[in-house]
């Protein structure tokens, strides 16, 4: 593939394990941390909507003019899984981790970045 295609945006898959699980299973306070996360990386908030799942787990939305920061989570096992989705190349993605690794405690994390919308570049011929 040539790398001189512009992505349409960048999509990061945030792994954090070992967090807090009393945070992971709080509803306000996961909707806080998101919220503030897209503020740090000077996002535009469109829209937050968050469901606490019983007996426990959070998922969550902050839809942002760039595209979106979603969450869920398995208090049950001290793990939440995170996508950081944006179409605006200024933003810095690695602030919203940082900011999220910090307030939910985590010991480890995982990521991989993934550039969205590359193959749109690439002429398909259908038969």
């Amino acid at each position: 593939m040539d790398t001189n295609f512009k992505a349409l945006g960048r999509h990061l898959l945030l792994e954090l394990y070992e967090c807090d699980s009393n945070l992971l299973n709080n509803t306000n306070a996961i909707e806080t941390i998101l919220t503030e996360s897209a503020r740090i990386a000077e996002a535009t908030i469109v829209e937050t909507s968050f469901h606490h799942f019983s007996p426990y787990g959070v998922s969550g939305v902050v839809v942002i003019a760039e595209s979106h920061i979603t969450i869920h989570t398995w208090p049950e096992h001290d793990y939440a899984a995170i996508d950081i989705f944006t179409c605006d190349d200024e933003m810095v993605i690695d602030h919203i981790v940082d900011h999220l690794k910090v307030e939910l405690k985590a010991k480890r994390f995982d990521q991989k970045m993934i550039r969205r919308g590359i193959g749109m570049n690439v002429k398909t011929e259908y038969v």
